[in-house]
């Protein structure tokens, strides 16, 4: 697990253009599995383009605080 932000935008910079999975915890037992493509790093945000057949939006955007609290998980599809 990476340890500042710096460390977790440098990772995102390198995986910019491949699948990612973005698991979102949404309460005490609640998750939401959202799977997308990364498409854009920004200085405090990265944007995950959506799979159109999976949800009602195009995309979505994170914090890169969101990944170091575990507010969320992100997995690489290979």
């Amino acid at each position: 697990m990476p340890k500042d932000l710096v460390e977790i935008k440098s990772i995102l910079d390198d995986k910019l253009g491949e699948e990612i999975v973005v698991t979102v915890q949404m309460g005490r037992k609640k998750k939401k599995e959202r799977r997308g493509v990364l498409r854009e790093t920004y200085r405090s945000v990265f944007v995950v383009d959506l799979d159109q057949d999976e949800n009602a939006f195009d995309r979505v955007s994170y914090s890169y605080r969101d990944v170091l609290t575990n507010s969320i998980r992100l997995e690489f599809v290979k």
